[in-house]
């Protein structure tokens, strides 16, 4: 597959990357202990992957009350911002692009990993029936846990956190990232928002889903203004159906995905951000998205669509082929293969993924998995 579609350049905002494979935002679970700093371990995980055309950092708290799991790093202090110079240090040494993707769990944390063991925020006072907080219960050691009851932000509490989304894309670029992505998928803070599920506000920010798109649209302006449109891109997780299983939730099911979504989307489009990524349902036997969605996002979104599923280089070549996404993400095969670019260009076999080490930990089940000359 040498020739492969996936294996030519694509601009994306300021960038040309050499290719259109993505590493995704993974959650791993090593920083340093503690302070949630990432480490020279992290970096070198990251600098294994940089042959990817465009990749995105874990998932990192853009404030304390922002974790929703243990050893998840941050983006909000000194030294947090200096772990991170030596990951984006790393990958630029390798000829990576790479952005920081800025994270707020809102509702699905817990209590323990709380500033003072206080209630984790949200919209509303609704707590998340379907997904777990991850707590440390020893050192190294921890277990998942159903989240507590929330409490409501008020609105100047709102407008603060929007300074916050802004304060930690200033964050980023200190330390060296390209650019930045809103997390607004997978049921989190910007998600909650969203969602009439767990949105029932009935002020500015709760109600029409004009008003639910709010807080996106003013986070997408403040950090607009920090690094530029074409240095932000946004995530959503827009499910038309949904699973109970743990650690496979990714998000909540409106009554009209479609509609919402796509409206969404008209939010990033006025703002004339790099890039929008689409987060599948990634679950056995989890149903694909509507054509009639995707080809509605490529009509509706003229920056760059990023999908990312269970994807192989066959179906990802077919998405870009049809003119419906740009570049695709590969999450579990690019945690197993640090070399995965060149493995899907050149038809080489791929390494099984190991359960062991795949959330906290060493070395083991992170940068030991080996490049395919090895």
């Amino acid at each position: 597959m040498t020739d492969s579609l996936l294996n030519t350049p694509v601009k994306l905002g300021h960038h040309t990357l050499n290719n259109r494979v993505v590493l995704p935002p993974l959650t791993r679970q090593r920083s340093a202990q503690p302070g949630d700093i990432p480490t020279a371990l992290m970096a070198e995980y990251y600098r294994q992957r940089a042959g990817a055309g465009f990749m995105v950092s874990e998932g990192t708290q853009i404030e304390p009350r922002g974790q929703g799991y243990a050893w998840t790093p941050g983006i909000y202090s000194p030294a947090q911002i200096d772990g991170w110079r030596k990951v984006t240090d790393a990958v630029h040494a390798d000829g990576g692009v790479i952005f920081a993707q800025l994270w707020h769990v809102g509702r699905v944390s817990h209590n323990a990993l709380q500033p003072d063991g206080a209630a984790p925020v949200a919209p509303s006072a609704l707590p998340a029936l379907q997904a777990k907080a991850f707590i440390e219960t020893a050192p190294g050691v921890g277990e998942l846990k159903q989240p507590p009851v929330p409490r409501a932000l008020s609105v100047l509490e709102i407008e603060a956190l929007v300074g916050q989304y802004a304060q930690a894309a200033r964050n980023a670029l200190d330390a060296g990232f390209d650019g930045v992505e809103i997390h607004s998928a997978n049921g989190y803070l910007v998600n909650q928002f969203i969602s009439a599920h767990s949105n029932t506000r009935d002020d500015e920010y709760g109600g029409s889903l004009h008003n639910r798109l709010r807080f996106l649209r003013e986070i997408v302006e403040a950090v607009c203004k920090v690094v530029g449109p074409q240095r932000l891109g946004v995530r959503f997780s827009p499910l038309f159906s949904g699973t109970d299983q743990d650690r496979v939730y990714i998000g909540l099911v409106e009554e009209d995905p479609h509609h919402t979504y796509i409206e969404a989307i008209k939010v990033l489009e006025e703002s004339g951000i790099a890039y929008v990524s689409i987060a599948e349902a990634d679950w056995d036997n989890a149903p694909d998205l509507p054509d009639t969605f995707r080809e509605a996002v490529r009509s509706t979104f003229s920056g760059r669509i990023i999908y990312a599923g269970r994807y192989t280089a066959e179906r990802g070549e077919r998405l870009v082929q049809a003119g419906l996404a740009d570049l695709i993400a590969f999450g579990r095969p690019f945690i197993a293969n640090p070399d995965l670019p060149q493995r899907l260009f050149n038809g080489w076999p791929l390494n099984p993924l190991r359960e062991e080490g795949m959330y906290g930990g060493g070395e083991a089940g992170y940068i030991d998995y080996p490049t395919y000359c090895d």
